[in-house]
């Protein structure tokens, strides 16, 4: 039995967990607190100057687990040694985990402004926009250099991505990746929901690259899965700190890194269904609102609709989960099938 995914997982909890002790006395220390704006429910005011920009502790725990692993499977482990003795096979690994990265530095930077320069927007939206299509567009362009010539659709099987119609792949999977990271960064909004939905599609994910025998993504899911673990003891309600875009951002690079990385990111539209009401609920409100002048939700993203609807936000964090968990169960019946 091959200990590697495990030895991520486990990793990755334990140094994102312990991090807590020192990242956020160093952020309380910095007044690296959130400002909570007044557009959102009056109750969330009481977190005012929880610190944020936690996310760095969930890229502790994450790179900590990957390159434990990636020293034990070189060691102990024949299926990762010689699944990455292909030069393509590490361009894509390495590709996947520089997506996450990059996303996550976006975040910071945004955070950064927020914070330390005292600009409650952060980085306007064209500049938001640029750098995230700037990042989508070079993991892309990695993936064709590293030879991707296919992509999987369910009950179809592989179809080619460099001829005929084929080549709308790449613009479709360019602003898949920009929409997928702003749905996980809307997501991110009581305590404990983005990193508990994101637990549980890394979990579906563990269980698909498995199946698949996509060792090096396995790592990856594994990693992070458990550093979200790790990070919901000091962020699950009441939250001692938040994640920040620089969580958030991560986390949405990351699970996009994992459904290309197994050659099936269609899988995500169930996978990341959580994420996608989320951004279509305010996509929805904003149209609606604009046309009518009245609002279908009390407010949006949609969790902040039954927050407001009298659920707790432990509630809404356990239903949005169990949605997730059934989103990823469809999409891996639709692979096995």
């Amino acid at each position: 039995m091959d200990f590697t995914p495990v030895i991520a997982a486990l990793t990755a909890f334990a140094i994102c967990a312990a991090s807590g002790k020192i990242v956020i006395p160093f952020l309380h220390k910095l007044k690296f607190g959130q400002t909570i704006l007044d557009i959102g429910p009056k109750w969330h005011q009481k977190k005012q100057g929880t610190p944020t920009m936690g996310g760095i502790m969930i890229f502790l725990g994450f790179a900590a687990g990957i390159a434990v692993a990636l020293t034990f499977g070189g060691i102990f482990s024949t299926k990762i040694s010689q699944e990455l003795k292909y030069s393509a096979n590490v361009t894509r690994f390495v590709a996947g985990v520089a997506l996450a990265v990059g996303m996550g530095l976006i975040g910071f930077f945004d955070d950064y402004i927020k914070v330390v320069k005292k600009r409650n927007l952060g980085l306007t939206a064209k500049q938001k926009t640029f750098l995230q299509l700037f990042v989508s567009a070079a993991y892309l362009s990695t993936l064709y250099l590293s030879g991707v010539t296919t992509t999987w659709l369910p009950f179809v099987g592989d179809v080619s991505v460099i001829s005929g119609l084929g080549i709308i792949f790449w613009p479709i999977a360019l602003m898949f990746i920009y929409g997928f990271t702003n749905a996980v960064n809307l997501t991110d909004g009581i305590d404990g929901l983005a990193a508990s939905v994101t637990m549980v599609v890394s979990c579906g994910f563990i269980l698909a690259s498995g199946y698949l025998s996509n060792c090096s993504y396995n790592i990856i899911s594994c990693a992070l899965a458990g550093a979200c673990m790790g990070f919901l003891i000091w962020n699950f309600h009441p939250a001692r700190v938040f994640m920040g875009d620089t969580g958030s951002m991560f986390l949405g690079g990351a699970v996009i890194a994992l459904s290309f990385g197994i050659g099936r990111p269609v899988l995500l539209l169930l996978a990341g269904i959580v994420y996608l009401l989320e951004a279509f609920s305010v996509m929805l409100q904003v149209a609606v609102f604009k046309k009518t002048g009245k609002r279908i939700f009390k407010m949006s993203p949609i969790h902040h609709h039954f927050e407001m609807s009298g659920w707790s936000e432990e509630k809404i964090v356990l239903i949005f989960s169990f949605v997730a968990l059934l989103g990823f169960a469809v999409s891996f019946l639709l692979i096995i099938l």
